[in-house]
């Protein structure tokens, strides 16, 4: 007889030998926040390795590095779920038990728990607290003249790719490609692409720094106080000759 899956448990598996799993459960979104941005790579993980202290992730779909030493454990949570569809995750988390960035199985349970039956029963955990239904009311705009929206505007003009990355401590994951359009919904304004979504908070990005690389030049998306949000768009010059909202 099969035995019932913990709903939200501890795995007890080294991180390598799990995150080795990813490419046998289909579909997987990374999904990784930065100040007011969320970086999303989706599709199916092709290869895993461990190079000098970091789990990489790559193939068509993904492109992440991930510091091995920040991931104090793993835990695989079932309970999470989009309307009537089941969307089992890993969490990747800190030494205080806080979410890093999580690893979502979007083809569903049936892969996710194939993949990880190799390595058996974790620590149950009690499920995480649902928040509050919202109580509705207006939903938030993003104004007119938003840095980050004119600013992917003015990118896509130009139909140069670029490169859109999240850089952080403990993680650093990146898309390239030409811009789509970007649409504003719900106090955001959203990049969508099938195998790449970012979420960036109206009003998050206040300021760009601008760097010269060998490869061309780097924007980093600053808070109105100047601190990094992690949020880099690099590429040739020519892709943010309009751009506004850049400091030397």
């Amino acid at each position: 007889m099969t035995e019932t899956p913990n709903p939200r448990e501890r795995l007890t598996a080294r991180t390598e030998d799990v995150l080795a799993s990813l490419p046998a459960m289909g579909r997987v979104m990374l999904s990784a926040r930065g100040g007011g941005a969320t970086h999303e790579r989706i599709g199916t993980v092709e290869r895993v390795a461990v190079e000098d202290g970091a789990i990489v992730l790559s193939g068509e779909a993904h492109d992440s590095r991930l510091d091995l030493a920040a991931i104090a454990g793993l835990v695989a949570d079932r309970t999470s779920k989009m309307r009537d569809k089941a969307l089992p995750r890993l969490e990747c988390q800190d030494a205080a038990g806080e979410t890093l960035y999580s690893l979502i199985a979007l083809d569903g349970p049936e892969l996710f728990e194939q993949a990880l039956a190799p390595f058996g029963p974790g620590e149950a955990l009690e499920p995480k607290e649902k928040p509050a239904p919202s109580a509705g009311g207006e939903k938030p705009e993003v104004p007119e003249g938003d840095l980050g929206a004119v600013s992917f505007a003015a990118i896509r003009a130009t139909g140069t790719p670029v490169t859109v990355e999240l850089r952080r401590p403990d993680l650093h994951q990146l898309w390239q490609g030409v811009l789509p359009e970007a649409k504003p919904a719900m106090g955001f304004v959203n990049l969508m692409e099938a195998d790449f979504h970012l979420h960036l908070k109206a009003g998050a990005v206040a300021r760009w720094l601008r760097r010269e690389v060998p490869a061309g030049v780097e924007l980093h998306g600053e808070d109105a106080e100047g601190a990094p949000l992690g949020l880099v768009l690099a590429g040739p010059a020519a892709a943010f000759a309009d751009v506004p909202g850049i400091a030397a």
